[in-house]
């Protein structure tokens, strides 16, 4: 693979990879070394993908399972050290998109996954599955509880 190959395909998928670990991680120091690994390694072995779509789910997918890896090694249960959203530097068109980006924050990590893939990524129940590596039936489930933790933190009904 080039040099010119590779700055295409991170400039392709940076943003879409850093969201889904800061979604997961809350913090940005353990989302961009996710984000760097993750491009390690797809750098690293040499796939060729037929479809876009299909090397943008493998890139989640590694995302997601680096993650999970993060989660569960010891620096992270000695740490826990993760930055306030309000020093995130995140910017919000309206009050409520930050007020409900705050509420999907705030979700246990396997709900705030399958919300972000499925409304910020645009993913479908099925390729969600094939990221995460779960059946339909539990992502749709996690959805539905997802929503419904998103209904009680925001106190109102939500047009999901």
């Amino acid at each position: 693979m080039t040099k010119d190959e590779m700055e295409k395909i991170y400039d392709k998928y940076k943003n879409s990879v850093y969201r889904l670990a800061f979604a997961y991680c809350k913090n940005i120091a353990d989302a961009e070394d996710i984000m760097q690994e993750v491009f390690i390694t797809r750098f690293s072995c040499n796939i060729v993908f037929e479809e876009e779509a299909k090397e943008k789910s493998w890139l989640l997918k590694v995302t997601s399972n680096k993650c999970r890896d993060l989660f569960r090694s010891m620096r992270y249960k000695i740490s826990k050290s993760a930055v306030p959203l309000e020093e995130a530097g995140l910017v919000y068109e309206t009050p409520e998109e930050s007020r409900v980006y705050h509420a999907v924050m705030s979700l246990p990590p396997k709900y705030r996954l399958v919300i972000h893939l499925y409304y910020y990524e645009d993913y479908s129940v099925k390729e969600i599955c094939e990221i995460n590596g779960k059946n339909e039936s539990a992502v749709q489930t996690q959805l539905y509880r997802a929503r419904k933790k998103l209904k009680n933190i925001l106190g109102k009904e939500l047009q999901l």
